[in-house]
């Protein structure tokens, strides 16, 4: 063998070499990181591994802390372990939450978290393989400060669209009113002790129809590519909608936007309180630190924390107004309201956010009901038509009146109190909404 045929032949050797190296590392690296997918998996109890794969982050599922809980004024819910149900409006690889302690007195502890799955809809029980533990900037454990909240580390887990997920905190020790959504329309559970990591939902005896710390659900998506945040009163937040089926009208839109041919691929949280209204807080303060919160605070007041703040925003519905005319004390100026309704359509405009915005739904019948307040929420729709409000608008109104009688809701469409749908009026709504409005640019100026 010549010199030269032995430097070919060690080269070829050595290149294999390298082949087979790079092949059992990479072969390794791909086994541990399938080992973190699990609670289980012995690399990474903690299973707080970032996202491996490409993405857009958005909001699949949201709400609005509302309140502090009555009778958690001393002892929070300590000691007890929290699954809240909720339902997801799209999928991804990966996901994150949000925990808040707005209306806490004190510092909350959590110091164990978990998501998973559920096994069916509305139930307590994780699916199988699905359960993971949730880390805080790496920890297990997170303080969170009255009046403040925290976002969890990414956990890579498939999460799936149009389904129930289970997001579970554990508090050994006191920390003060509890801040919660009280219209869920959806039952959750409380176990006592940390069960966190259970499987099975046979210790969560207790039902709750509350979201209790919990206000939202990120995921990497890759079937939307935006998020539309819907800020809006009882009729968005579905009160009079089916238990625990998802018929609120937003369930319905984030339907239509996942399956309909040239939508726009978004997702859709829920931002109503009901009650809502656009320019006055409810009537519940909480000293907080410093400073004072609102129980159910105005549109006006939460549109920043809970819109333009949400994960991926690319467009806002704006649904809010009926009760500052119906609820007392009455605002009878329909340009008060329609100046309120400017005001956040400016904000959204300031961050590049299209906006639509809802006509005012008709009420007679209702309890609440006088013919003055008629008159002026037929002003505010006049208003919102005029095309001086919104970037464009939604005609629930015009979709939802009695033919014969406009100033009520279509029989079929009343829920029964004549002021909020039917799920049959709920889906009218979603029906209604032209899915193109949402799409383009914001405009710099009305």
């Amino acid at each position: 063998m010549t010199k030269r045929h032995g430097y070919a032949l060690l080269a070829a050797i050595v290149a294999v070499v390298v082949v087979v190296s790079s092949a059992i590392y990479f072969g390794v690296s791909r086994a541990d990181t399938s080992s973190q997918d699990t609670l289980a998996g012995p690399r990474n109890p903690q299973n707080s591994a970032a996202p491996a794969s490409a993405g857009t982050w958005v909001g699949s599922w949201a709400t609005s802390p509302a309140a502090a809980e009555p009778g958690t004024e001393q002892e929070g819910l300590a000691g007890h372990s929290v699954r809240n149900v909720v339902h997801t409006s799209v999928g991804g690889t990966s996901a994150r939450i949000t925990l808040s302690n707005l209306y806490g007195q004190q510092p909350l502890d959590i110091t164990h978290a978990s998501i998973a799955v559920a096994a069916a809809p509305s139930n307590a029980t994780a699916a199988a393989g699905t359960l993971r533990r949730l880390t805080f900037s790496g920890n297990t454990s997170v303080v969170i400060p009255a009046g403040q909240q925290v976002v969890s580390d990414a956990v890579r887990m498939e999460v799936p669209h149009d389904a129930d997920m289970l997001v579970t905190t554990y508090s050994p020790t006191p920390s003060g009113p509890v801040t919660y959504h009280p219209q869920a329309r959806q039952i959750s559970y409380v176990a006592e002790g940390d069960r966190t990591e259970d499987v099975s939902g046979a210790a969560y005896t207790e039902q709750s129809p509350y979201w209790r710390y919990l206000t939202a659900l990120d995921v990497l998506s890759h079937e939307s590519t935006g998020t539309v945040v819907v800020v809006g009163d009882s009729l968005t937040d579905g009160v009079t909608s089916t238990f625990g089926a998802n018929h609120r009208w937003t369930d319905v839109l984030a339907d239509r936007l996942r399956d309909e041919s040239g939508a726009p691929r978004y997702s859709v949280v829920n931002e109503g309180i009901s009650g809502n209204r656009i320019l006055a807080d409810g009537l519940g303060q909480r000293a907080v630190g410093q400073k004072r919160t609102a129980d159910n605070p105005s549109g006006l007041s939460r549109f920043d924390r809970d819109v333009l703040s949400r994960t991926g925003v690319k467009a806002v519905v704006i649904a809010l107004g009926v009760n500052d005319i119906l609820r007392t004390p009455h605002q009878t100026d329909p340009d008060k309201i329609t100046e309120g309704l400017r005001e956040l359509t400016r904000q959204a405009h300031s961050r590049g956010l299209r906006v639509i915005g809802a006509t005012l739904m008709p009420f007679q019948g209702h309890r609440g009901y006088l013919p003055g307040l008629e008159t002026v929420r037929q002003a505010v729709n006049a208003q919102i038509r005029s095309g001086r409000v919104f970037d464009e608008f939604v005609d629930f109104d015009k979709a939802l009146q009695d033919p014969y009688n406009p100033r009520r809701l279509r029989p079929e469409y009343d829920s029964g109190d004549h002021l909020h749908p039917s799920d049959a009026g709920y889906r009218r709504m979603a029906e209604t909404f032209n899915l193109a409005h949402l799409k383009g640019s914001a405009p710099a100026e009305l």
